[in-house]
């Protein structure tokens, strides 16, 4: 029974595990803003949060215990310069999970991990991704060779025949009247002899 075991094992060993969370805080303070599994979430969360706390006291020893856990030192400054001011006032709670859905792959259950306030990150993301789309449709249009209709190996058939065909076409009319003449049967002819003798 697993009473007061606290934790998840995330199916990795320790220092696989620790190494991953190390990397996900890290990835996280960079973008702000990350996707992962809800369990990945819900454990870097708590981390993230104490990198937070320790970036607002500001002093030699809290900027050694977070190099100790990030090992970027571009992120250490991104946080005790520009992050820790924007939640000096706030008191814990600098994070929040949005749950997403379902994973298309596997069926993990999917969820956001976001600093509070980078609601602008969404909408700079959706810009670049239709900036990035519109520039690609460009150079594929771009790199797409012309292509003739008919191929230059391909003799055409004069158009000309076709239309003097359709002049000749006779109207209705005449080739009605050629079929019954076809269908009626053939009178036997009187001789102009046997008709002279009655």
């Amino acid at each position: 029974m697993r009473h007061r075991v606290a934790g998840r094992k995330l199916g990795r060993t320790t220092s696989h595990r620790m190494a991953m969370l190390r990397n996900l805080v890290t990835s996280f303070f960079d973008r702000e803003r990350i996707q992962t599994t809800l369990a990945k979430a819900k454990e870097a969360r708590p981390l993230a949060e104490k990198m937070i706390t320790l970036a607002k006291r500001d002093d030699l020893h809290s900027r050694r215990q977070v190099l100790r856990f990030i090992s970027r030192k571009d992120i250490v400054t991104k946080l005790f310069d520009t992050l820790a001011p924007r939640f000096s006032t706030r008191q814990g709670g600098c994070t929040r999970i949005l749950r997403v859905g379902p994973r298309p792959g596997d069926g993990a259950e999917m969820a956001v991990l976001e600093l509070i306030g980078s609601e602008w990150l969404v909408e700079k993301e959706e810009k670049k991704k239709l900036e990035k789309a519109k520039e690609k449709s460009k150079r594929l249009k771009k790199a797409r060779p012309t292509i003739p209709k008919v191929s230059p190996y391909v003799k055409e058939k004069p158009k000309a025949k076709k239309e003097s065909r359709a002049k000749e076409k006779k109207p209705p009319a005449e080739k009605k009247a050629k079929a019954k003449k076809r269908t009626e049967p053939k009178k036997p002819k009187t001789s102009s002899a046997k008709g002279k003798k009655d």
